[in-house]
């Protein structure tokens, strides 16, 4: 069984930064792909990024970053991470870490490309 837990999720003004952590237990997280997905009131869950097991490879949501955030990893700790920068008010989310063992593909930026979730952490910013 694996679990994800997220956190560092909270308030923040904008243009303010935040970094969410994502903590994995019950297998070992270095052979798990793992993505982030956020959740705004009334919107579909939308791809943020996803980084390889071995973080030679990350892809991010075109419509989201542009460059504002960073998708790292620390199988050492069985943790992963998503630094966000220049927050905006349409950043209000839910935003929730997955894993998954399978091969990287396109699917990794799609909800069906994973198999294990956390609950997800509440960011929050204000205008």
């Amino acid at each position: 069984q694996v679990r994800l837990e997220e956190s560092g999720g909270g308030w923040v003004q904008a243009g303010g930064s935040l970094r969410l952590t994502c903590t994995v237990s019950g297998r070992t997280f270095g052979s798990y792909h793992m993505g982030w997905f956020r959740q705004a009131p009334g919107k579909d869950n939308e791809f943020v990024g996803a980084i390889s097991w071995n973080g030679g490879t990350t892809s991010y949501g075109d419509s989201i970053v542009k460059g504002r955030f960073t998708i790292s990893r620390d199988n050492a700790k069985n943790t992963g991470f998503l630094q966000m920068h220049s927050l905006k008010p349409d950043d209000t989310a839910v935003y929730r870490c997955a894993a998954d063992p399978r091969p990287w593909s396109e699917l990794k930026s799609t909800k069906e490309g994973y198999t294990y979730w956390g609950q997800g952490t509440q960011v929050t910013v204000s205008a």
